[in-house]
């Protein structure tokens, strides 16, 4: 867990000194870059920023999985849709074998 929160903060950092050497920040604006913006306006402290980006580090493979068993048996259970996805894949993918 120590080495885990120690890589966190090392990667928030980073990203900490991206976000100043960047001429667009629209391009950049993601979660993690809001919360350090809130902790410079002083709205949040760095151990608040710290902890919220590990918190979805570690939860997000939890909900994924649970979101993803869900979205097949919804797509399991609507035969019509399976079939709606498949011609929209052989759209865009072609009859290309797919690949992970």
């Amino acid at each position: 867990s120590k080495d885990l929160k120690g890589a966190m903060e090392t990667l928030i950092e980073q990203k900490r000194q991206k976000l100043s050497t960047v001429e667009k920040l629209d391009e950049h604006m993601d979660f993690a870059s809001q919360l350090i913006f809130a902790q410079n306006r002083g709205d949040l402290t760095a151990e608040n920023v710290n902890q919220c980006v590990l918190e979805m580090m570690i939860a997000a493979p939890d909900t994924l999985s649970v979101t993803l068993f869900f979205m097949l048996i919804l797509i399991a259970e609507h035969p019509t849709v399976e079939e709606e996805m498949m011609r929209e894949i052989e759209t865009v993918v072609g009859k290309h074998e797919l690949h992970s």
